[in-house]
């Protein structure tokens, strides 16, 4: 039929469709669905890309089995200061593998992770060239494997938490999502920063290496941005207290742009623990988050 021809031609090129439900918008397919990936190797091949004359790498975390023509998510995840891709990717130095958040993917959608490594294991972006790095890794990925460019998230811990709010800042129109654990605002920079971005924010009340005000000022940023309602003094715990996380959703966000705020009773981690369990709350906030949007 002549119909079906036409959704048929229309469907690889699917525009940006907002549904009823939150979050959720037709699939935008990449370049790269249909292809027979070459960025192969599995998860602890490094990836090379030269950026601004420098060399620079990065590591992927593709399904056993993926299929080429689903657009899946895409999922950066990014380390600490000292830290490397390598760590994230195994579940080392701290941290759980990508994040702690594969075990906890069970839709159909499914994701894609990227862990990029730092200039001197940090986040300096200086001039922007962590941020052009992530683009090109972005383009570079898009071109070789199926992602829905609609679905596109960044989660960082500590100086990755603050590469993960500057790219909110500098290309959030081209990102879905971010959660940012334990970071600053100062450290990798915040170019432009006026755009809406759904915004997840977590840091621990007793952290003495970077301290929860720069978290407080990166959350309030996204609140205004976001055109959400403000909170007087959002619940937290209190230092020492060995209260529960406290989490705050903040009303009246623009569509599809919501802030979720945690505080915990806790110092300077990635994966803090609460009294009476043994895996930490922080993948499943994030995912909770994230699989919001579809």
């Amino acid at each position: 039929m002549r119909v079906l021809g036409l959704i048929k031609a229309l469907a690889p090129t699917a525009l940006l469709i907002t549904s009823g439900m939150r979050g959720v918008v037709a699939a935008k397919p990449s370049s790269g669905c249909g292809n027979t990936p070459t960025l192969t190797g599995g998860s602890s091949t490094a990836h090379n890309l030269t950026v601004n004359g420098k060399s620079r790498s990065f590591f992927l975390g593709v399904p056993e089995d993926y299929d080429q023509d689903h657009p899946y998510r895409l999922i950066f995840t990014l380390h600490a200061l000292g830290g490397t891709a390598s760590q994230v990717v195994a579940g080392t130095g701290g941290y759980y593998a990508w994040y702690g958040i594969p075990p906890l993917v069970n839709d159909t959608v499914g994701a894609i992770y990227v862990a990029p490594d730092g200039l001197n294991s940090g986040w300096a972006n200086q001039g922007g060239e962590d941020v052009t790095f992530i683009s090109e890794v972005i383009k570079t990925v898009e071109a070789d494997l199926c992602v829905d460019q609609n679905l596109r998230f960044s989660t960082g811990f500590s100086y990755g938490g603050a590469m993960t709010y500057s790219l909110a800042c500098s290309i959030g129109e081209e990102l879905r999502a971010v959660a940012v654990l334990s970071g600053n605002p100062q450290i990798s920079g915040c170019a432009g920063g006026s755009a809406p971005v759904a915004y997840y924010g977590q840091h621990g009340v007793g952290d003495n290496i970077l301290p929860i005000d720069g978290s407080r000022e990166m959350r309030d940023r996204f609140v205004k941005n976001n055109g959400c309602a403000t909170v007087e003094n959002p619940r937290e715990p209190s230092p020492g207290s060995g209260d529960a996380h406290m989490k705050t959703m903040y009303s009246g966000c623009s569509t599809d742009h919501p802030v979720v705020w945690v505080a915990f009773d806790g110092s300077h981690t990635p994966t803090p623990l609460e009294s009476g369990f043994n895996q930490s709350f922080t993948p499943t906030e994030t995912w909770e988050f994230f699989s919001q949007f579809k």
